[in-house]
């Protein structure tokens, strides 16, 4: 988007419009006076509430005119666009910044900054408000605007949060050798077509095919260079709080940040808990060995986490927690519709239809740690995997996990683990 030093300037002889945006950059002593780190942030989540845009910083709005900004002071304007974007942004923007030379109306080149803010999937909040752009200027959201584009953005709507097109990821950016293993012969030689129908690629406004949530999610080897908190947060513990004692051990065991494509994260968390949960031993008639958790149970409860979470709650991701008598597992996003906790086990209302979908198709991994084969994928399309979390787990410890909705905005999941089997 402007991205020419031709088209840049062509742009700024027209004048500013709903996709570009002027600033003078003035200095008192070795601060910016001017704009404020407020006024950025304001110009900066208008573009991004809006359809996108470029932020040219050292060029006058009225005149036109290329005044650029001393090259020794571009650190110190950088800095600034860095800070209103991250602290005074909500969510925060993550821009790109480019340093470049423009000429002025004699041909002088000047240094200044180009600022672009794609079109973002999420509502941002700034100083001002919320704002959005209209034409050449920056206008306060009514009511009804504000929450259809809510709507569009984050929860219910035509299309899911899934099928949204990631800022910045092409049809490049999904690897072939992910998307592949989910191709038939009949797909597989109109890649375009099937990884549309699949909702991992759609057209944009210009009608050029892009990559998905959907397709970033299980067509990249590390989401989170897109979605930056698309991963499963693992610690073990080696009590029952998450507190350390004064003075004691070392409170955690193990902890790991599990990412890759989803039927991955599912697998290596799997493995998590299997390296840590306790693991006793029966000797009466031969050796038995007495899991601290029914693996099946866990594992229902990671495909769950990861296809049903909401992907549109920025700063927010999956926890597992293992402790020496449970495990936690914090999945982002209140219960879709009209479910409630009680009615978990009885209802299917997927969140991620796309991402649903997808799993359903992707093969149980081969040789995962005491786990039954149930079935031959990770997804169940048929609603069973909440009854078979609370029933075999219920059976190993004698207690029932327990779900519980925090805030109406995180699912939390406690499976107790068996209890220490009694020495004698």
């Amino acid at each position: 988007m402007l991205s020419t030093r031709s088209e840049l300037l062509d742009k700024i002889r027209l004048g500013e419009d709903s996709f570009l945006e002027l600033k003078e950059v003035k200095f008192a002593g070795g601060k910016v006076r001017g704009p404020t780190q407020d006024d950025l942030a304001d110009e900066l989540a208008a573009l991004a509430n809006s359809a996108g845009g470029v932020l040219l910083l050292g060029v006058e709005d009225r005149s036109r005119e290329v005044l650029g900004i001393p090259a020794e002071r571009l650190d110190t304007v950088e800095a600034l666009v860095r800070q209103a974007c991250e602290d005074s942004v909500r969510p925060p923007l993550v821009p790109l910044i480019e340093r470049m030379t423009l000429p002025d109306t004699s041909g002088i080149e000047h240094p200044i900054l180009r600022v672009e803010v794609p079109r973002s999937l999420f509502v941002h909040q700034s100083p001002g408000g919320y704002l959005h752009r209209v034409g050449s200027s920056k206008r306060q959201m009514p009511p009804d605007y504000l929450a259809r584009l809510m709507q569009q953005r984050s929860h219910s709507r035509l299309i899911t949060f899934d099928e949204q097109l990631v800022p910045g990821a092409t049809l490049a950016t999904l690897q072939e050798h992910l998307w592949r293993r989910f191709t038939t012969p009949q797909t597989a030689d109109r890649p375009e077509d099937f990884l549309v129908k699949a909702g991992m690629a759609r057209p944009d406004e210009q009608g050029v095919i892009r990559a998905t949530v959907a397709g970033v999610l299980m067509a990249t080897a590390d989401p989170r260079k897109w979605l930056p908190n698309a991963f499963i947060q693992a610690v073990a513990y080696r009590g029952v709080s998450p507190v350390p004692e004064t003075g004691g051990a070392a409170y955690q065991l193990d902890a790991k940040d599990i990412t890759g494509p989803l039927d991955e994260q599912v697998a290596d968390a799997l493995r998590f808990v299997a390296r840590n949960m306790r693991v006793a031993a029966r000797k009466n008639t031969g050796r038995e060995d007495l899991p601290q958790f029914d693996l099946t149970a866990v594992f229902e409860a990671l495909v769950n986490a990861v296809a049903h979470r909401d992907y549109s709650i920025h700063g927010a991701k999956i926890r597992l927690r293992l402790f020496a008598d449970r495990l936690e597992l914090i999945s982002p996003g209140g219960l879709p519709n009209t479910m409630t906790v009680e009615s978990l086990p009885y209802r299917q209302i997927a969140r991620n239809e796309a991402l649903a979908s997808l799993l359903a198709r992707c093969p149980v991994p081969q040789e995962m740690p005491g786990l039954e084969s149930h079935r031959s994928t990770l997804m169940d399309r048929r609603g069973e995997g909440v009854s078979i979390i609370l029933d075999r787990s219920e059976r190993l410890s004698g207690r029932r996990p327990q779900y519980r909705l925090l805030d109406e905005q995180e699912l939390h999941l406690t499976i107790y683990g068996r209890a220490a089997e009694a020495k004698g």
